[in-house]
């Protein structure tokens, strides 16, 4: 099982061709790059969850910048992007400030769309053949921490590209699993449709060494335990959308891409026009391990403004545990600018340390 040691591959996305199909995907072996050092510093008052960062905790927190690369979208299409980052903690809370260029607010997730003669269509990109939508999707942000220091080369050379693996049937750009079942990762993953804007919340998952099959095309990325919530496709119902949100507006006209689970009513067809746009996820707030990570998220003037806090034990074997201040912390960071896997990403390993 330890074929990972061994042979490690790396999906590298290939630039756009000019009719906006991507070209195929090549395999490399993965660069070790030197480990950057985060240092997490403690403060007596905790910033506020707002997404607007003018918290005097941040103010004396060391700044890390970062540049991301082999992405989608992102400035001029070339699929990079770079931002900063921070970490300060409190007696039982760690919390993380992530700044970052995007230039623009992607939030159309595969809306469905009332067309000329009165149908409904949900909106897609025509280059995706599978699990690859570039154009009808959202932003998200992407965290891996090495659970333990369990996966090999992580911390050391390879950050997250220790998990990638390119080249197999199926996926478009690669796949994600370690290569053990002593390997482990918790994956914080925030949709900014899905779980951030509306929820407030980062999707609580983790890695684990699962291949990719036919029948379980996600590989090695699993979620944590819930006792509730979560989100779920819209379907249409003869022809239309089971719900909408209460206040009958277009998402396309002051509405959201998004149905909050209380907002939802039966769907009144009357109340749209040709061109109009409405949500095709219905969403509510997680409960239970997979909920445990907060976020609050602002764009503006094509940056990205956010703020994520968890408590720094949470007792769960799915989760990176703080326990130990003295120990490092190594993690990857990927973003994705209106891509569903194309994510441009960190490639030195960063390691976290926290200061007394």
């Amino acid at each position: 099982m330890n074929f990972i040691k061994s042979s490690i591959t790396l999906a590298v996305v290939a630039t756009l061709a000019g009719s906006g199909a991507f070209a195929q995907e090549k395999q490399e072996k993965p660069k070790a790059f030197k480990p950057v050092p985060v240092v997490a510093v403690k403060v007596t008052a905790a910033p506020k969850l707002d997404g607007v960062a003018d918290d005097a905790a941040w103010k004396g927190a060391p700044v890390v910048n970062f540049k991301a690369v082999k992405g989608a979208n992102f400035k001029d299409k070339k699929g990079e992007t770079q931002g900063t980052l921070q970490v300060v903690y409190t007696d039982d809370m760690i919390y993380l400030l992530v700044q970052y260029d995007d230039p623009t607010y992607s939030v159309q997730r595969s809306p469905y769309q009332k067309q000329a003669d009165g149908t409904w269509a949900m909106l897609k990109d025509k280059d995706d053949k599978g699990g690859d939508n570039n154009i009808f999707y959202e932003d998200k942000l992407a965290v891996l921490w090495n659970i333990n220091d369990s996966i090999f080369g992580f911390n050391e050379r390879f950050s997250c590209q220790a998990a990638c693996h390119a080249g197999e049937p199926g996926k478009p750009y690669g796949n994600k699993y370690t290569g053990d079942d002593a390997e482990i990762g918790d994956l914080w993953h925030l949709k900014q449709v899905r779980t951030g804007i509306p929820l407030g919340q980062v999707d609580d998952g983790y890695l684990d060494n699962t291949p990719f099959s036919a029948k379980d095309a996600n590989a090695g990325r699993k979620v944590d335990p819930k006792t509730g919530g979560g989100y779920d496709d819209i379907k249409l119902v003869n022809g239309k959308p089971e719900f909408m949100n209460k206040d009958g507006k277009a998402a396309n006209k002051g509405g959201t891409y998004w149905l909050k689970a209380e907002d939802k009513v039966a769907f009144d067809d009357s109340k749209f026009k040709a061109g109009d746009e409405v949500a095709s996820i219905l969403v509510s707030s997680f409960v239970g391990d997979r909920g445990d990570v907060q976020v609050s998220s602002k764009w503006a003037n094509g940056k990205w403004t956010i703020e994520i806090a968890r408590k720094l034990v949470t007792g769960s074997k799915f989760d990176v545990n703080f326990s130990d201040l003295a120990k490092t912390y190594g993690f990857g960071m990927a973003f994705f600018d209106n891509a569903q896997v194309r994510h441009a990403f960190v490639q030195e390993p960063l390691i976290l340390q926290f200061k007394k």
